[in-house]
Parts: structure tokens; sequence; C-alpha cells
């Protein structure tokens, strides 16, 4: 019984929505069904129409509907009075004015018709299922009776010893009078029915009357014969209640015995709390103090920057205007035109001279000035622009700054960017370090340079962090939190992430692996090759073709499709070392061809000099592979390819990185540093792609480890 009510309860909720009227926003009570199938309350259609009868009386003012608090007009259904009143439709003098009104739930025109509200149906269905609603929600508050027949009765006892709730006419009915049941205790109404008797959870039928003194727990004692409590030491039930007890009894006494002493701590704590509202009000004052003084010398600055304008301003207009009267007197009968005009009229020579000399000059200046014009003032005001670049950057790092808290500094060595993230920073200074620190980074946009800094709180010197987006940059910064003290941020770092997803691989030791040559450690991670006994027995042929052997190895992983980056370590001793990639249908002829064959004089009757023979080398080769070398990087010969070899020389990187894209058949090497790319060819991608390494003479090559979070705990112990 009490599923089904819990089941109907939850199917009751669901239909919710359905429940509310749309013109009072409550639940539905006698819902009519109007023409356009929407349902309102009663109640609900009669304040509309006394409201809307109102609205036309008073030419649809708005103020006339106040009488109703249940039902409000919104500005659409008054637009539509508006427009009923104009139109007129469907009415006579016959039909009252209040039978037609907008639906509230779809604003349709409902018209009533002659009968009005008579004319409409009582949703019987609707107002059976919303009193069903009704009862399930009392029902969620108040504890029904677990023995009256539908609809139960609201509980006023519950027996302790039943585990059952009940009525005062069912309470009777089953605990008569002078009957065994008439001596169970009962309480109040409540769900919370505790167990006499305390039985094993582990066995269901047998009472706990042993407690573990290992796991602090009671149980039975068919744990303690074969249970996982067989070999811990126990006590009876009583002697275990009996030690608690008192121990219990004891410490109660001891802290009512210090009874004065919580009293001293509590006032104490209160006078901290009164002294700290007074020290964060002085702090307050003394931050407005400053930012007062600040906004005081840029309100100097704003007024100075100001006047210079308008100074500017006012001498450019005035020799403008000057310019323009002058201009302004060249015209016909007007200025300087216009005198001279008059002065042409003198038929007196002697006269005439005298005034006429003065005026040419000043004729022949006006017409110089019209053959070349030059505005007597600039129009723009360029160099009253004022540069806050620097100023708004400080102003960024404002904080709350203490002498004794150093500003950590990100360590660019430690920190580096791979499959994640790895940010480790120190405290350059000798003072205290700081308690916890916040790590702050965004995505650099070029065409949005206001990114939102992330933030997160780190109890230590490093932090990974994951799911940064591929190919893009990322800046970094670190400030220090001492209490309340907090130092400025760190200078930015600015890392890369790798352009393609992290593509994981170990050294293969079993295709092609020459373990006679090569030194595998035991992880796979690292491969070494040794200028040893193999290479003086390989010296005997120098007089009769100078050719060595390069010791090739592969990843244990293809890639048969996507974009894929792997980065990896040369050590600056290594004499020369090959890396790229290596198709899955040309693996065999990479192991069976093994000689360098970069030698210009691999083959003495080639008839080759080195340059056409490193352009026959590049168009024969059955895979990708770039040279390394006494801690150089060399591109490799192509028409794209700078002719100077000095250029196609650059110095080796610490660490390099290859990204190969399957999709498009291309690969690039980079300088897994920046993530720059160095070199980038077409690559054929038809078969399975396999990381390809080749090493000759002392070498080593070292595979970049994926960052997890135990580098956070690596750096820590450090």
């Amino acid at each position: 019984m009490e599923g089904d009510r819990v089941e109907s309860r939850v199917t009751i909720k669901g239909i919710e929505r359905e429940l509310i009227c749309p013109a009072c926003k409550e639940l539905f009570t006698h819902p009519l069904i109007l023409p356009c199938q929407h349902n309102v309350c009663h109640k609900c259609v009669k304040e509309i129409l006394f409201a809307f009868e109102d609205s036309f009386a008073d030419g649809g003012s708005e103020s006339s509907n106040q009488s109703s608090p249940r039902i409000k007009i919104s500005s659409s259904s008054m637009e539509r009075i508006d427009r009923i009143t104009r139109t007129g439709r469907k009415r006579n003098s016959l039909t009252p004015r209040s039978s037609l009104f907008p639906c509230p739930a779809c604003q349709r025109d409902i018209d009533l018709g002659e009968r009005g509200m008579n004319g409409l149906f009582r949703n019987f269905t609707l107002e059976t299922i919303v009193e069903r609603y009704r009862q399930a929600a009392r029902a969620a508050i108040a504890i029904m009776c677990d023995f009256c027949k539908p609809p139960p009765q609201e509980s006023t006892k519950s027996c302790m010893d039943c585990s059952a709730s009940y009525c005062n006419e069912c309470f009777k009915i089953h605990h008569p009078w002078g009957t065994v049941k008439a001596q169970h205790e009962y309480v109040g109404p409540t769900t919370n029915f505790r167990p006499k008797i305390l039985m094993c959870p582990e066995h269901e039928m047998e009472r706990v009357n042993m407690y573990c003194e290992i796991c602090r727990r009671p149980v039975c004692h068919l744990c303690k014969l074969s249970g996982c409590h067989a070999n811990h030491r126990v006590t009876t039930m009583s002697t275990a209640y009996k030690t608690l007890k008192e121990k219990l009894s004891k410490d109660i006494a001891y802290l009512i015995s210090k009874e004065s002493q919580v009293k001293g701590h509590i006032t104490q704590l209160g006078l901290l709390l009164k002294e700290t509202e007074c020290n964060s009000e002085r702090a307050k004052e003394a931050a407005l103090h400053s930012f007062e003084k600040l906004s005081h010398v840029l309100e100097e600055k704003k007024s100075a920057a100001l006047r210079a304008i308008e100074v500017s301003k006012n001498l450019r207009l005035e020799k403008l205007q000057t310019q323009a009267e002058e201009y302004q007197g060249l015209l016909e009968n007007n200025g300087l035109v216009g005198y001279a005009q008059e002065v042409l009229k003198e038929t007196d020579p002697s006269c005439f001279v005298q005034t006429a000399k003065q005026l040419h000059v000043r004729i022949q200046k006006a017409t110089e000035s019209l053959k070349s014009f030059r505005p007597a003032a600039e129009t723009t005001f360029e160099d009253f622009v004022v540069d806050i670049a620097k100023q708004e950057e400080a102003l960024g790092d404002l904080s709350f700054h203490s002498n004794g808290l150093e500003i950590p500094e990100i360590d660019e060595g430690q920190s580096r960017m791979y499959n994640k993230a790895l940010i480790s920073w120190e405290s350059p200074g000798k003072t205290e370090s700081a308690d916890i620190y916040v790590l702050e980074y965004r995505k650099l946009h070029r065409e949005d340079e206001s990114a939102v800094w992330q933030e997160i709180e780190v109890c230590s010197k490093s932090k990974v962090i994951s799911d940064l987006d591929e190919d893009s940059s990322y800046a970094f910064r670190v400030r220090g939190y001492k209490g309340s003290i907090c130092s400025p941020c760190s200078r930015e770092v600015i890392l890369r992430t790798p352009p393609a997803p992290v593509f994981s691989f170990l050294f293969d030791d079993k295709c092609g692996y020459n373990s006679d040559h090569l030194l595998l450690n035991p992880r796979r991670t690292s491969v070494e090759s040794r200028a040893g006994f193999p290479l003086l027995l390989g010296s005997e042929r120098m007089q009769s073709g100078c050719y060595t052997t390069l010791d090739y190895i592969i990843g244990d992983t293809g890639i048969a499709k996507g974009k894929h980056f792997w980065a990896f370590h040369v050590e600056a001793y290594s004499y020369l070392v090959k890396v790229g990639v290596v198709s899955s249908n040309k693996i065999q002829k990479l192991f069976h061809n093994t000689h360098d064959r970069t030698s210009p004089r691999y083959d003495q009757d080639s008839g080759h000099d080195s340059g056409s023979e490193d352009a026959f080398f590049d168009s024969t080769q059955p895979f990708t592979l770039v040279t390394l070398g006494m801690k150089k990087f060399f591109i490799p010969t192509t028409p794209a390819a700078p002719k100077d070899p000095e250029s196609r020389i650059l110095p080796l990187p610490s660490c390099l990185g290859i990204c190969l894209d399957c999709d498009k058949g291309k690969v690039g090497f980079y300088d897994a540093g920046p993530m720059k790319c160095l070199y980038e060819c077409e690559v054929d991608c038809s078969g399975i792609m396999y990381p390809a390494f080749a090493l000759m003479g002392g070498a080593a090559v070292h595979l970049q480890e994926a960052i997890t979070a135990k580098y956070e705990e690596y750096h820590e112990d450090i």
C-alpha cells in the first residue's frame, strides 16, 4: 500500500504544471473548459469578465482592474480589448459586453455567446486529478494511519513495538484493553522506529552481545566464532557499556569543571571579534584613503590633460578663423579685393601710387597663398593621446603587499607543456614563504587580449593542469598568500601546447632491435648506442668504401589515422642520430638497408658529387628522417630548402618533437620548448606509421614522459 502511495505521489508530482490555472497561477478550483480547450478556474473566468466589463466601460483604462487581486490583465490583453472595442465583431445590442475576452493561456479571442459562463463545461476529470494531488501533498507532510481503509486518516500516535502509526479508532482496535498489546510503548506520530533489540547487520537473526575493541563496534557471537572478528579482541556488551559510560562521564565532568575556562575563552573570542571588526574598519579607511589619493592624482592629471587640449583647441581655432577671414577678403567686393577695387577708382596719379604700392604687396602675398594653400593649424590631436598601458598594468597588479612575503617566481626550467601543463615555482628570497598559492592562467587570443584569468588554489609549489586546448598559447602567473596577506603576481610565463594530441609509445625491443649495438633501459623509454668493438670491425672497410652502419629502432605502437605528436631528448654528446617516421610496408626495407647512404662516397663509382647525392638520397629513402648530431639540427636538402648550407644547420633544441598528420600526409619536426616548427615535409601514410630512430657512434635518445599528477608529489619531495 505504501509503495502504491509513493508511486502515485511521484506520478502526481510529475504533472504539477498541468494542474496550474493560467490566470491565477494556482491549482485549479472548479475548472471550466474554454472553447479553445484550455482550462480556467470558474472564479477566474468570472473575475476576468468583470474586469473586462469595467475596462470597456472606462475605455480600456488599466486602472480599472485593481479590484481583483487574483487577475492581472497584461498590456497585450489591454491592446486586445481596444481592438475588440474598435472592430465590434460578433457584437450587437443584445450581447453582453462581458462575453468576449482573450484566453489567458493562448490569448485567442473567446466569445461565450448569449449564455456566457453557463455555456462552459466543468472539467470533472481535471478536478478529480487536482484533488488527488492535494491529498498527496497533504500526505507528504502528515503521517497517515497505516491501518485505515482508503482514504487513510491522519495518525495520532505511533507504536514503538509494532513500528506502525494509528489513528485513534485503529489504535483501539489493534491494542484492545487487557491484552499484551495494551502494554506496548506508544509516542506521538513518527516515522523513526528504533528497534528495542539491536540485531547484527551481518547475521540478521542474531542479537549483538559483544563489543569488538579493534573495530570499535558491537558484534554477535557468530562474528566472533567464524566472521571477520574471529581474531579480534572482544569484550562483553555490559563491560563495554560500563567502560564507555565511565569514560564519557569522566570527560563530561572534566568539561563541566573547566566551565570558567570555557567562559574565559568565549570572552576572549568576543573581544577578538570586536577587535577584528575595528581592525577591518581601519584597514578599509586606509585602503579608501589610498584609493582617494590615487583618484586625486588621476583627477589632477585628467584636468591638466583636458586643459592642454582646450588651450590647443582655442589656439588652432583662432589661427584657422584668422585664415578663413583672410580668404574671405579675397572675394569680390569683400575685404582686400573690395578695398583694391576702390583704390583703382582713384584718378590722381600721385595719390594712386602712394596707396597702391603697399596694396600691391598685400595682393601679391594673397596670390601666393592662394597658389599654395596650407591650413594654418592641424585638425588632429594625435599628440594628445594618453598612454596608460603601463599604468593599467601596474593598477592590475595592485594588491595588499607585505615586505615579509616574497614574490614567487615560475621556474621555466622545471615547468613544461606536453600532454598536460606542469607549472613549478619557487620563492627566491630567504624570507618565510607563503602558506598557499594561487596559480592563474588564461588562453591567449590574438583577437581578444582580455581573456579571463582562471584561478587554482595550490598548497604545494607545483601544479598539473589538464584540459588545455591544442596548439594554443597560455599565460601563467602565481601569487602567494600568508594569512590575509597577498604577494604581487609573478612575472607571466607563456607556454604553448603541442599542435596535436600526445602519442604515447615505448621503444620496440623485438622488431629489428639489435641488442649487440643498442642498449635499452628496463622501461624502454631510453636507447643508447655505444661506439665500441662493432664500430672498430666496421672500420676495416674504410679503405675500400667509407661507409658505416646505422642501428635502427622503432616505436612499439603504430598510427593509422589522425594527427599525433611525440617528443624526445637527444643527448648533447650524440655523434649521429636520425629521427622521423616509417611506414609498416617499408620496415623490412629499413632494416635491410642499414648502410649510411648519406655519405657521398658510399659507392666509389657513383659519379655524383655530395650535392647531387643528397638529392638522390631524399628521393629514394623508404622513410622520412632528419639528421641530428654534434649539437646540430640539419634541415634536409629539398627544392624549398635554403641554398646556403650554413642556413640549413640549426642549433639542436634541448627537446625535439614530431607531429604526424596522417590525414594530410605531412610530418613536422618541432622545437618542443616553444613548439616552433623547424621543418615540415610530405610523407606517404598509406600504411601504418611508426616512430623511427637511428643511432651511430656514441648517441642516446630519451622519450619524453607524459605528465601525470605524480609530478606534483615528486616536485614537492624535492
